[in-house]
């Protein structure tokens, strides 16, 4: 089959840990979330969706001139499976699957995407699975079949876990997928590994 691969971002997250919009700190000259969208094209992704909280203009500033589609979900106290809803909905129609994103993700190489687009093509009613060191991470790319069960309810977690029979894992040579950014701590950390790709 001819696969068409979506991207939602999900970056309606208040950052209560941070403490501040960690979408938005700075990371190699550019924000965080622009590393994760400048990813996402580098992979060949066309169909962008990023999902803010009501309270994310300031985001919406900082990519509204890039060629990606941005709701809001207006409910920032809901779970994350609600942001996923709000973002189906603009998904393309022809889509196969659907890599969904996290915006506190900011290390992910677009190699590592483009290994998940490849096996998706191969095994399409596969949940595929970044692995880097024998530890699952982030991003998983669900077929788009996955989306009647998300809104029936279930949350990508529960969707995962209800049969492993469909779990394809993807190993990939990136740390990046095992990397979140909800603390300072974390922050300086994805700070430090990114320095040290950059000089190696």
């Amino acid at each position: 089959m001819t696969s068409r691969v979506s991207a939602i971002l999900l970056a309606a997250g208040s950052s209560k840990r941070m403490g501040k919009m960690k979408q938005l700190l700075p990371l190699g000259g550019k924000p965080v979330i622009m590393h994760c969208i400048d990813t996402i094209i580098a992979s060949g992704i066309t169909d962008i969706i990023v999902v803010l909280n009501p309270g994310g203009k300031e985001i919406e500033e900082a990519i509204r001139h890039l060629h990606l589609t941005i709701v809001f979900n207006n409910n920032p106290s809901s779970e994350m499976a609600e942001s996923v809803r709000i973002g189906l909905q603009s998904v393309r129609d022809d889509s196969s699957g659907i890599l969904i994103c996290l915006s506190d993700y900011p290390l992910i190489t677009s190699d590592t995407l483009k290994i998940l687009v490849t096996w998706h093509e191969k095994k399409p009613d596969k949940i595929i699975i970044p692995v880097y060191s024998n530890k699952r991470g982030h991003p998983n790319l669900f077929p788009k079949l996955c989306a009647d069960e998300i809104f029936n309810g279930f949350t990508l977690r529960e969707i995962v876990h209800r049969d492993n029979g469909r779990i394809q894992l993807a190993e990939v040579q990136d740390e990046g997928i095992l990397h979140d950014m909800d603390t300072e701590d974390d922050y300086k950390i994805i700070t430090q590994v990114y320095l040290k790709q950059l000089n190696t």
